[in-house]
């Protein structure tokens, strides 16, 4: 690239002027430039589908004849899936070069998507949804790794707040999006509709992606593998199952003692593993302060996120009476927001770094978290817009300022497990913040209702209590924010290999 052609000429004399790229440097800065897009675009594609079938449970319990804790599989069986593969990616990414890593990511998920739209019932649409997870699970630290190696520290900032587009973005508007689709079509189209965008993106990507990374033999250590899905999948299962079943079933406290035994057993395999460079998901990269803190701050603000992303339709809908249709509506001028900004606060993060942007954001976060523990059953329209709008702004600029910071503090030889260690936090840190915040709604629902309290009264009251309890959680953020710098450059980004 021209940053590294750049420093090397000017190596050993630093008053030496910088030379202009070359043909050659400017043809390689383009193709990685058009490697990362089309990264960007199909990690969107697939990251949309984690939440586009949220809203579509009630036309699917009818048109399959299944109960709600059935439907809720669509959604859960896909997080339960990304959580048992993405901390494998570190070793695949490690084994495999990028190409075949976006092939066979782009693959599976088409594939999925294909078994979706033609289920002709849950089973068989269960199983795509699975497929599709499997190549979702890949794509995510796939892109992280190839921009890390490929964009320079100076420029990482604009890249990974393009980045943050997908991971906040994404999912943010794949509900509204499924509303409109669901408002004129049937299901089936929310996967008709992405197929043919997939299959371009696969395409595309098989001619245009080239090969950024040196495959090395790692190990394949099988226990590790078995801890893993057990670890993580326990923990993802049990709280997904604290959303829907009262807080006292075994049904979500047993798999997450499960997960937390195995979780526990799977670090101290790791620890005894890294010893010899054969762990499965390296933990060295905790031993960076500025990786660990920002890990916390991402997994509150995802908490956030997904925690919302899961109460605020149920309130406009339950407690409010909208339509499916305008609750989508209400909740995309925020996601398109998100969308918009990420860019400039990439661009902000190059120029200041990530303190003054982190320390906004946390305020922003919590200031408006303590705004919607006033939701009842008269409150305005528009408050509820503004709210969402505002909590868009805040978690963009927490969004981009942590995958930059956290990632770029590591040492090139980490990325692929910081990556894979990043995804994996999204996924806990979801499903943690969609069990709290179902979990004390129903709760509290639950007590009122039997109070004698009418059902719209008892959930706007439980509503009122989970966003007490996430705002709660937001406080701890902003001292934390404080304490996150710009990382140095542990690395050139590398040219582009073939």
């Amino acid at each position: 690239m021209s940053d590294t052609s750049t420093l090397s000429t000017a190596s050993g004399t630093s008053s030496a002027p910088a030379k202009a790229p070359s043909a050659e440097d400017r043809a390689t800065q383009k193709r990685n430039n058009l490697v990362i897009m089309l990264l960007l675009v199909s990690a969107f594609v697939v990251i949309l589908n984690e939440t586009i079938m949220s809203v579509a449970l009630p036309h699917l319990m009818a048109d399959l004849n299944i109960t709600a804790n059935s439907a809720q599989w669509l959604t859960t069986g896909f997080m339960l899936t990304m959580a048992v593969v993405i901390p494998i990616t570190g070793l695949l990414l490690q084994r495999f070069n990028t190409r075949p890593m976006f092939i066979a990511a782009m693959s599976l998920f088409s594939l999925g998507t294909l078994i979706a739209a033609m289920a002709p019932g849950f089973e068989v649409l269960l199983a795509g949804r699975i497929v599709q997870a499997t190549g979702t699970a890949i794509m995510m630290p796939l892109l992280m790794t190839t921009a890390l190696t490929l964009v320079p520290a100076a420029r990482r900032g604009q890249t990974m707040g393009n980045i943050s587009i997908v991971i906040s973005v994404a999912p943010a508007i794949g509900p509204t999006i499924s509303g409109l689709i669901l408002s004129v079509l049937d299901w089936r189209w929310m996967f008709i509709i992405v197929l043919p965008i997939a299959l371009a993106a696969l395409v595309l990507g098989t001619f245009r992606v080239r090969n950024v990374s040196t495959p090395t033999h790692v190990k394949f250590d099988v226990l590790s593998v078995i801890l893993s899905a057990f670890g993580f999948g326990g923990l993802i299962y049990g709280l997904s199952n604290l959303a829907t079943t009262p807080i006292t079933s075994w049904q979500g406290w047993a798999p997450i003692a499960v997960g937390v035994v195995a979780l526990v057993l799977f670090v101290m395999r790791q620890v005894a593993l890294q010893r010899t460079d054969r762990a499965l998901l390296d933990l060295r990269t905790f031993k960076t302060p500025t990786f660990a803190i920002s890990i916390v701050m991402l997994a509150i603000s995802m908490m956030a996120l997904f925690g919302t992303l899961i109460i605020l339709p149920i309130y406009m809908q339950e407690v409010l009476g909208l339509s499916t249709l305008t609750t989508g509506l209400i909740l995309l001028p925020g996601g398109l927001l998100s969308g918009l900004l990420a860019p400039f606060v990439g661009r902000i993060f190059d120029r200041s770094g990530p303190t003054a942007l982190l320390v906004a954001g946390a305020i922003i976060v919590s200031g408006d978290f303590w705004a919607m523990t006033q939701l009842n059953e008269t409150t305005p329209i528009g408050f509820v817009l503004l709210a969402h709008i505002v909590l868009s702004i805040g978690l963009s600029l927490l969004f981009t300022p942590l995958f930059t910071s956290s990632l770029g503090s590591l040492k090139p030889s980490l990325y692929s497990h910081g990556s894979a260690i990043v995804g994996t936090i999204q996924q806990l840190a979801g499903a943690a913040g969609t069990a709290v915040f179902i979990t004390v709604m129903t709760s509290r629902q639950a007590s009122l209702v039997a109070q004698g309290s009418s059902e719209v009264a008892g959930t706007a009251s439980g509503i009122q209590q989970a966003f007490l309890y996430g705002a709660i959680i937001s406080l701890f953020a902003i001292p934390a924010a404080f304490f996150i710098r710009k990382p140095a450059d542990t690395g050139a980004a590398l040219p582009m290999g073939h």
